[in-house]
């Protein structure tokens, strides 16, 4: 079985059965730290859930570590359009990386990727957007924005604030962008 066939597969099963795990599990797999050469990039995927406001880290089917994350806006919706501040749900990969100094670390996601623009060509065929609409883009992980006074308490109050990013404390996402690949899988679910 392919490594897609597996995330597909993996994927599946959590939406179905739930994410558990025992309190002291769930603790260390926030406080345990990554360090590149420990976890081979090549077989990392992130599972991103809305409802929970977590990012799941997964080597392979290994859960390695969970991380907190926000988004747009309370809504969790997907992503319709261009300023609507909803972050969009499918299957994403990291396009590109870069320090960024706004955000500290920046991953963007091919977001509008195909499936992305399937859906929005449906809403507007639907008459639930107007023909001039767009669906946006530039949607990727990164830190908070701290010279904003935007800080990590926003992530630990889920305090929704981005455009429709999703946003991970600058400690995490330094130690993410450290770890993770151009071309790594991202499945944002609610």
């Amino acid at each position: 079985m392919n490594r897609y066939c597996l995330l597909i597969l993996l994927v599946l099963t959590l939406s179905v059965s739930g994410f558990t795990t025992n309190k002291g599990d769930e603790d260390y797999l926030y406080k345990v730290k990554i360090l590149p050469g420990s976890i081979d990039p090549d077989k990392v995927f992130l599972l991103i859930d809305k409802s929970d406001y977590r990012l799941y880290l997964y080597e392979d089917v290994t859960l390695r570590k969970i991380y907190k994350v926000v988004f747009g806006n309370k809504d969790q919706s997907p992503k319709r359009q261009e300023g609507d501040r909803l972050t969009p749900e499918g299957t994403f990969h990291i396009l590109s990386k870069r320090i960024d100094k706004l955000w500290n670390r920046f991953m963007l996601l091919d977001y509008p990727n195909e499936a992305a623009w399937n859906r929005f060509h449906e809403l507007q065929e639907s008459g639930q957007l107007s023909a001039g609409a767009t669906p946006g883009g530039g949607i990727g992980i990164h830190g908070v924005e701290w010279n904003s006074g935007i800080r990590d308490n926003y992530v630990e109050g889920r305090i929704n604030w981005t455009l429709g990013c999703v946003s991970m404390k600058n400690g995490d996402v330094s130690e993410l962008y450290d770890i993770i690949k151009v071309g790594t899988p991202v499945v944002i679910r609610r």
